[in-house]
């Protein structure tokens, strides 16, 4: 019991708050917690500094203090002699002497224009698709973009691309009209059946009949001529770029009710998750030709993309069905009591939901068939690692080892890596749960 004397005192301003220690804030909390915790991440860390260091010191100067400027591996020797004995530093001439022929091939030189125009419109037409806050007037160029961009690369006239993109056109409109009616569930299959028949039957009679009337063209630059890192992304992105739908479709088709179209779709998710690539690759360059009618030209390269394209399907198929396979069944159950049909369903949520519980597999199934295009290799073409070998099979840079090597796996990483952060910006992007 207080004492008559005592006074109670209520205080009627707040304490000013103080700055937590150094310890607790910053830099230096991030370095004791995760390097120094204790005694034995401690010894690891010191350890690892000393490792990294031992490391730069010994890789640095090979890579700085390397030639840039000689005509052969010879005399970037002698340069490596005048820098000191036994001085053992990168030629990285054969880099700036070979550049054109790395990142392009043998394509013309006076036409490198059309494959740079090529990409930067593929960059502005990727753009919308990749980020919301871009213009969405810019979907019209990411439709048309896969027929100019061919049409850049390639040459010849410019009709056949656009009869071709007539053709997509009028398959979107056949199959917005089936899937309204009774024969919903068979959209699918009667716009298949359209665009290739168009393609077979009308595609170069449309195209040709234009090109009387306007010729525009460019000239025609065969795929034999193609190679290099350029190659490497024709058949990456096309790949990548095909093998999403076809996937989301196949994935659909291995859970259809429908016993023949469940057992097509297992049946070659099955037969080419089976087989390695470069057998189909092989498959592709060398048996193709024997099932064709005698007298088909069928190019390779447009063989090759097709087999990696179907290759990287099937992977992708079972990365989206597992993403299906993860939705609870009463989102199907919703969408049904909304009187949504079956593609409704799917299209608005079904597919967007499962889309995004796959987008680390998605992402992982775009790296490793970017990384597998080096296999093309194997069947004559000339991607970065055949040029390499072509290069060092020549007098001037026959020895040459590390330098081509290095300077691809960079080109590699810069592309890969970029997807990789793209994964996790969508990711954060698309998160809606709360934590």
């Amino acid at each position: 019991m207080n004492s008559p004397s005592s006074k109670l005192f209520v205080r009627t301003e707040l304490i000013p708050a103080k700055a937590p220690p150094l310890s607790e804030i910053g830099l230096t909390k991030w370095v004791r917690e995760n390097l120094f915790s204790n005694t034995i991440n401690s010894i690891l860390t010191i350890l690892s500094l000393f490792l990294i260091y031992w490391l730069l010191a010994q890789i640095l100067p090979w890579i700085t203090q390397g030639v840039w400027e000689a005509d052969s591996l010879n005399e970037c020797r002698k340069l490596r002699e005048s820098i000191g004995e036994n001085t053992n530093v990168a030629c990285w001439a054969v880099i700036n002497e070979r550049w054109n022929q790395l990142l392009f091939g043998f394509y013309p030189p006076e036409s490198y224009w059309r494959p740079i125009f090529a990409l930067i419109l593929f960059g502005f037409a990727i753009s919308p698709v990749l980020f919301t806050t871009v213009r969405k007037e810019l979907y019209i160029l990411t439709f048309t973009s896969p027929f100019l961009c061919y049409w850049l690369l390639w040459g010849d006239s410019i009709w056949g691309p656009v009869s071709a993109a007539f053709s997509f056109l009028l398959g979107i409109l056949l199959f917005q009209q089936i899937s309204r009616s009774k024969l919903s569930i068979l959209s699918v299959p009667i716009t298949f059946v359209f665009v290739v028949s168009y393609w077979f039957f009308l595609l170069t009679p449309v195209a040709e009949q234009l090109d009387s009337f306007i010729p525009i063209s460019l000239t025609y630059i065969p795929s034999k001529e193609f190679g290099g890192f350029m190659l490497a992304l024709i058949i990456g992105i096309t790949g990548i770029i095909l093998s999403l739908p076809i996937g989301i479709l196949l994935a659909l088709g291995r859970q259809s009710k429908l016993l023949v179209i469940n057992k097509i779709c297992v049946f070659f998710i099955e037969i080419i998750r089976g087989v390695p690539l470069i057998v189909w690759l092989f498959t592709a360059s060398l048996l193709l030709n024997y099932f064709l009618p005698p007298g088909t030209n069928f190019d390779l390269m447009l063989r090759v993309v097709i087999m990696v394209t179907l290759f990287a399907s099937a992977y992708m198929a079972e990365v989206i069905r597992g993403g299906l396979a993860a939705l609870p069944v009463g989102q199907h159950e919703g969408s049904s009591s909304l009187g949504l049909n079956y593609w409704q369903s799917m299209r608005l949520i079904i597919l967007p939901q499962a889309l995004k519980i796959s987008i680390p597999g998605i992402v992982n199934t775009f790296i490793g068939l970017f990384k597998d295009t080096t296999l093309v290799v194997f069947i004559g073409l000339l991607d970065p690692i055949g040029l390499s070998n072509a290069i060092r099979a020549t007098t001037d840079w026959n020895g040459i080892y590390w330098e081509l090597f290095i300077f691809i796996g960079l080109l590699f990483f810069v592309c890969c890596f970029s997807m990789s952060r793209y994964s996790q910006f969508l990711e954060r992007r698309l998160q809606t749960e709360h934590r």
